[in-house]
């Protein structure tokens, strides 16, 4: 049966009432937040919706192939849009749990479709056992932590088939370069986790040094009132001279040289609920499968939370933190312990908790991972607590 007019004719009313509404009424928080859940709420009956409509093949009456053809002409989307939307349709019919914390408002939508995509054959059993699970996790966390907690639970749900996803995308690795007629040059590559993160952090590495040449030139050039603007590049322009200076070293190395070896670090005992951690500086979850064709070329680094080998705390009566103190901090947080950051802690530095004026100690006990601004903005304000 059709909905009601009356709904939906009321519900258009409410939305007309809200966007007469001037900025001025709507710039707290307690009205974004139920904004979004009452958008959630909406979203998921569309799914609802979407789901019925293709079931009942009422879109053939149109003449339309599919559900999808008919949404990318009535709704003006784009096809993949149109797609995406039946898909998630047809995969809210087998997950009632996730349909039910989505209607209530307690899931949005890229919680809800990233559930449903993380639902396979090989491992549909186990989602059907920790669905409730996996949902308050949802709940829980922030979506980048969720995200995280979701990967590790399919790599325990079916290790076969995350591997093979390794493999497949390691496998998929391509790089283009190509001369325009113009004799311009053009690039677009796509790398597996594991060699996009040594390519980027070179990038990085070489981009720093470009800064600060770029900034004591300027400097020199304006003295102390000199800002970002006043570079002679740009971001941009710096991170492709960076990638030319790769080659140029790489060109100028020795033969018969050993190039430097990478670095990863390796968690052991220290286990998240979804089981131990396995995964890259800047976040990236990998499989131990893809770690071992680099066990040959890499320095392995091991670090260990808890039993008699543990990181043993160094340098209490130092200011700052340095060596494996600050390392044991980086790997333990991971990220800005502040509750509305995710900079992670190779771009972070290491805060006290207990200021070190008020005799707090250097030790891993008293230390977390704060990004330059959150850390400076300790001083201006009351730091909020730690969670």
């Amino acid at each position: 049966m059709p909905v009601s007019t009356d709904v939906t004719t009321e519900l258009a009313r409410a939305i007309g009432e809200l966007t007469a509404c001037g900025p001025e009424h709507l710039a707290d928080s307690d009205t974004v937040i139920e904004l979004h859940r009452l958008r959630d709420q909406l979203d998921a009956v569309v799914a609802r919706s979407v789901a019925a409509f293709d079931a009942a093949k009422t879109w053939d009456a149109d003449g339309a192939r599919s559900a999808a053809c008919w949404l990318t002409t009535k709704c003006r989307l784009p096809q993949a849009a149109a797609r995406r939307e039946v898909q998630v349709g047809r995969q809210l019919r087998t997950a009632p749990i996730i349909e039910r914390a989505w209607l209530a408002g307690e899931l949005g939508e890229y919680q809800a479709s990233l559930l449903l995509r993380s639902r396979t054959p090989g491992n549909a059993e186990a989602f059907a056992r920790d669905e409730e699970f996996l949902v308050k996790k949802a709940q829980e966390f922030r979506f980048s932590i969720f995200a995280r907690i979701l990967s590790y639970w399919r790599y325990q749900a079916n290790a076969d088939e995350v591997e093979k996803e390794a493999a497949d995308g390691i496998d998929s690795r391509e790089f283009h370069h190509s001369q325009s007629f113009g004799g311009r040059w053009f690039s677009d590559g796509t790398f597996d986790p594991i060699g996009g993160s040594i390519i980027n952090e070179e990038l990085k590495r070489l981009e720093a040094e470009l800064f600060e040449e770029d900034w004591a030139e300027a400097k020199e050039r304006l003295g102390d009132a000199v800002a970002a603007h006043n570079l002679r590049r740009t971001t941009a322009q710096r991170r492709a001279d960076a990638l030319v200076q790769m080659a140029i070293r790489s060109a100028s190395a020795l033969p018969g040289s050993s190039p430097p070896r990478p670095l990863f670090s390796v968690l052991v005992g220290y286990e998240t609920f979804a089981g131990p951690i396995c995964e890259l500086a800047n976040g990236s979850m990998v499989t131990p499968g893809s770690l071992v064709p680099w066990l040959t070329e890499a320095m392995i680094e091991r670090v260990v939370f808890d039993g008699p080998s543990r990181v043993i705390d160094v340098g209490v009566k130092r200011r700052r933190f340095d060596g494996a103190t600050r390392r044991a901090v980086e790997l333990r947080d991971q990220e800005c312990f502040h509750p509305f950051c995710e900079e992670r802690a190779e771009a972070c530095q290491i805060d006290h908790i207990e200021p070190y004026a008020a005799g707090g100690l250097t030790m891993q006990a008293n230390g977390r991972v704060a990004c330059d601004y959150h850390n400076r903005l300790r001083h201006r304000r009351q730091s909020p607590p730690v969670p």
